[in-house]
């Protein structure tokens, strides 16, 4: 069996190397938090998982029971854990006993699972083995759960998709409004998967025609934008990873999705630890807690070590306390708040951070500025004198008391100017609120969540160089009366 294993990976920053000048402190700066920050932060995040959380079994709501039932027909059974309503997560599934670490979370049959050969085996295979060329298998499985969801009662799998959610909080359903409201570095992405999903439904209006046959009416009314965009949201973030072998009737993109009903309900917990695979031996996708887990609380999974525009971007929501969360810089944003005033040094140093990669992932996070994000400032702070000792700052050294100095007040600036765009944004989301309908105020909600958690690591970072800029002080004040002391 071929497993993947899910692990949280611990963040650290290097430890630059002291080659300042003799007016330098003999000690490193340290740019990463006190012990005793991480381990309150670590206190808080185990306070957060403690925290009462209500919960109300969905068990009995006629949705659950018929997908249930139609599981069991299908060789599925679970007497561990049953659908239930929490108050922080909404829907997920709940314990009925104690999980123990290394305990069989669950193992859902192959039959249960939702993938390209139970498309090809459908009544739309036929066609998409005529169709050339070859559709992709994100299409082939946008179109199957069109398709079933457009046929109703009538559809095979129906319990399955009556319990999909009918809207999703992706960006693919934003509009240019709220798409405004996301930070700088998220809102391009933004806009390129909502233009990716117009593009696919534009550009597979043809083969959607092919499938005439099988409806009595108008296929432009079955396989509207709408609802590639419900289908495609529903395989982007549901799917579990599943790789099967090459057929000539679909496309050379990677197949590797898997629908897999009732394990969707899991929910994400960045703390969460599991071994999740398909094994060739059970023929079943199994998940195995590595940590355990107490009765009558939610059992989660991990969906990898991802920050939160990540998550908001790939599947709708934000994990409160992630402790992988970061907050982008961009170039533009860079830009902005480095104060070099001639223009043609400023676009050479911007050039030359660019040919050596230091533009890209720049980021402030619960440990304090990136190395990435400090080096780049270090380079931008070099005086014209000073560039033959670019390839020790890309080693994390610095230069001059007075360049650390710069690179210091610029990650200061950097904080200003992204806490006043998150309060900007945060003040116009709770005027658009006020007059939102449901599915509007789902959005504003999500993205709400991420301009608060980006503003509380914006709070720490501030914090943390303000802390800085004290270490710094004295060391200013030493070479200013040494030089003092020297002129007299």
């Amino acid at each position: 069996m071929n497993e993947i294993i899910i692990n949280i990976r611990t963040r650290s920053l290097p430890v630059n190397t002291n080659v300042y000048g003799s007016d330098f402190p003999s000690k490193p700066i340290n740019m990463t938090r006190k012990q005793h920050g991480r381990r309150a932060r670590k206190k808080r995040q185990r306070e957060c998982r403690e925290t009462t959380v209500q919960s109300v079994t969905l068990s009995h709501e006629p949705q659950f029971v018929a997908l249930r039932r139609w599981l069991q027909q299908r060789g599925f059974s679970s007497k561990l854990l049953v659908p239930a309503h929490f108050s922080d997560t909404g829907r997920g599934l709940m314990t009925l006993q104690p999980i123990k670490a290394e305990d069989l979370v669950i193992s859902l049959p192959e039959k249960c699972l939702l993938t390209t050969s139970t498309v090809l085996r459908s009544y739309i295979g036929e066609y998409i083995e005529r169709w050339k060329p070859p559709v992709s298998p994100l299409l082939a499985l946008c179109a199957f759960l069109i398709s079933e969801r457009h046929f109703g009662q009538r559809a095979e799998w129906k319990p399955y998709i009556d319990v999909l959610p009918q809207k999703y909080t992706c960006p693919a359903y934003f509009s240019d409004e709220v798409i405004d409201l996301l930070p700088g570095s998220l809102s391009g992405k933004a806009l390129e998967q909502r233009a990716m999903v117009q593009e696919l439904h534009s550009s597979s209006l043809d083969f959607f025609s092919s499938l005439q046959p099988l409806f009595s009416q108008p296929v432009e009314s079955v396989f509207t934008y709408d609802a590639l965009r419900w289908a495609w949201c529903s395989v982007n973030t549901r799917t579990v990873y599943m790789e099967h072998q090459h057929t000539p009737y679909m496309s050379r993109e990677r197949n590797v999705y898997a629908l897999a009903p009732y394990l969707d309900l899991l929910n994400h917990c960045p703390a969460i630890q599991v071994k999740a695979s398909f094994s060739h031996v059970s023929r079943c996708y199994e998940i195995r807690s590595i940590q355990g887990c107490k009765r009558f609380q939610q059992a989660f999974i991990c969906y990898g070590p991802h920050d939160n525009q990540r998550l908001l971007l790939e599947y709708g929501f934000v994990a409160p306390g992630n402790p992988h969360s970061v907050v982008y810089v961009d170039q533009v944003i860079l830009q902005q708040c480095v104060c070099i005033t001639d223009i043609n040094q400023l676009a050479q140093k911007l050039l030359f951070l660019k040919k050596n990669d230091f533009l890209a992932n720049l980021t402030l996070s619960l440990d304090g500025p990136s190395w990435r994000l400090m080096t780049a400032l270090r380079l931008l702070s070099l005086k014209t004198e000073q560039y033959p000792f670019w390839k020790s700052v890309l080693l994390g050294a610095g230069v001059s008391q007075d360049r650390e100095e710069w690179s210091v007040d610029a990650a200061l600036r950097l904080c200003h100017y992204l806490m006043v765009d998150n309060t900007r944004a945060l003040n116009k989301i709770s005027q658009l609120t006020e007059r939102a309908d449901v599915s509007l105020k789902e959005q504003l909600a999500v993205v709400e969540c991420l301009r608060r958690e980006e503003q509380g690591i914006l709070g720490l970072n501030q914090e943390m160089l303000q802390g800085l800029q004290k270490q710094l002080l004295p060391s200013r004040q030493h070479a200013q009366l040494r030089a003092a002391c020297t002129t007299v």
